[in-house]
């Protein structure tokens, strides 16, 4: 039986909780990121020479195997502070050749540390990037590759991020996780992702960071301000079915991930002095990919955060100087300022994720009326729900609701309740005009929003039998 509620219209559309920004706990995490230990990392991780997935993976002080058992070391050195609040392991597999990028059959090890949730263990944020790196040539697994930037810089930072929340509790649970093989076809991401479904975990976020660490292109041109976060729009894990609902109702710019860059973009505006969020409307940049695609492929709402603007001559590069210019992934690119304020950027998000429920599953009927009735699951964790409005042309969700069909004021509404089961609310506007999306709150801390389009769902698709797609 579906539960119907009244709205609660004494809200307006300021944040659920006004608080001094230097007081919010989230603010006080991420000031701890200490720019001293970034370097620190990003120092010894240069030093294994290289850390190229063909790499020698038995020299202790060299190549990939030295680097994957020093980062996973660290992890429990980490997790020695907390009480062993890490559950450390590689999650690996061995990958036959593809007569591709991986000539001979190589172990691909990712060193991951589980920092359990108290209440919804299962329930899970991933912040991940790719600890492999390489030079010009994709099979070269011999010569000197720093691999600072790409993705030294992302390592750096996840484990930084590690020290500081470890030092907290969370209903939800955060995975860390040290990725190689990215650069000879994203197989340290898929070997991830093939285990988080094999634990029947389910997955609120993924934050892949993949070059977080210098802020000025090829060109010259300097954005120090801004981390570009990709998101798809279609869904990776689409269905026929689901395809042709998508064509009669909407959906195309409301999938998981792009409400989870969305809702990026409003965290960091919320800390306008912060490192602030460009969106990108596309799965990854052109003709390129990332650690994110084998999630996404899985159903699972995932992003790239990345820089600004992308110096080409200091990536992929074989260490050289030619006609005056240097090339090669080096320490001394990178941006260590830039670097910080993007570690900032995502210990608030990776602290606001783990305190917030999962987004709810919504629906909405507004067939031959002139309300719209939003039906959505109740939550566990989540004490209200926050409904969004916004027309059908527009990017994002609005900050004040318009007037109700018949001119009612409402304002920017939470339901509260605390019950089980189906929940369900009339909402006065038509929904012809309009798109529909609520967040699931637990006091101050509201998950991203979940459209209620086809597809708009926090979980995959449910695929036909026999469906290849």
């Amino acid at each position: 039986m579906i539960k119907r509620l009244a709205l609660i219209a004494a809200l307006v559309s300021a944040p659920l909780a006004a608080h001094d920004e230097a007081d919010t706990i989230d603010t006080k995490l991420a000031q701890q990121v200490s720019e001293e230990r970034l370097r620190a990392d990003m120092d010894q991780i240069v030093r294994f020479g290289t850390r190229h997935t063909l790499s020698t993976q038995t020299d202790p002080e060299r190549g990939i195997g030295a680097a994957v058992n020093w980062a996973l070391d660290e992890f429990r050195r980490i997790g020695a502070t907390c009480d062993n609040c890490f559950e450390v392991q590689s999650v690996e597999r061995l990958i036959q050749p593809d007569g591709r990028r991986i000539p001979q059959p190589t172990l691909i090890r990712n060193a991951v540390a589980i920092q359990r949730g108290t209440q919804r263990p299962d329930e899970v944020i991933i912040v991940q990037g790719h600890y492999d790196s390489r030079v010009t040539d994709p099979l070269n697994g011999t010569d000197d590759a720093p691999g600072a930037n790409d993705d030294g810089s992302g390592s750096v930072m996840i484990l930084e991020a590690s020290r500081i929340l470890s030092q907290q509790e969370y209903p939800s649970t955060i995975i860390y996780a040290l990725l190689t093989g990215e650069e000879q076809g994203l197989y340290g991401a898929r070997i991830l992702a093939d285990w988080v479904e094999e634990q029947g975990m389910t997955v609120k976020a993924v934050l892949n960071n993949d070059m977080i660490g210098n802020s000025c292109g090829s060109d010259g041109f300097c954005d120090p301000d801004h981390v570009r976060v990709f998101s798809e729009g279609l869904r990776a894990d689409s269905t026929a079915q689901l395809r042709a609902r998508q064509r009669r109702f909407g959906g195309e710019n409301d999938s998981p991930g792009r409400n989870l860059s969305r809702w990026l973009g409003d965290l960091a505006s919320d800390h306008p002095a912060g490192m602030q969020v460009r969106q990108i409307w596309r799965t990854d940049r052109m003709g390129r990919g990332g650690d994110q695609i084998p999630f996404l492929d899985k159903g699972y709402p995932a992003v790239r955060i990345t820089v600004s603007v992308e110096d080409y001559e200091h990536q992929h590069q074989d260490l050289r100087t030619e006609d005056g210019v240097t090339y090669g992934d080096t320490v001394d690119e990178l941006d260590f300022t830039y670097l910080t304020r993007a570690s900032r950027l995502n210990v608030r998000a990776l602290h606001n994720l783990a305190m917030a429920p999962m987004p709810p599953k919504v629906t909405a009927d507004a067939a031959v009326r002139v309300d719209t009735e939003l039906t959505w699951d109740a939550v566990p964790g989540a004490g209200t729900y926050q409904i969004f409005v916004r027309r059908t042309d527009e990017s994002a969700w609005r900050e004040q609701n318009p007037e109700g069909t018949l001119g009612e004021e409402w304002a920017n509404l939470l339901v509260t309740s605390a019950q089980a089961g189906p929940l369900s609310m009339k909402v006065p506007l038509r929904g012809d005009d309009w798109l529909f999306g609520m967040a699931a709150c637990n006091g101050e801390y509201c998950s991203p929003i979940s459209s209620a389009v086809p597809g708009g769902a926090y979980e995959p698709v449910e695929q036909p039998e026999g469906d290849s797609e």
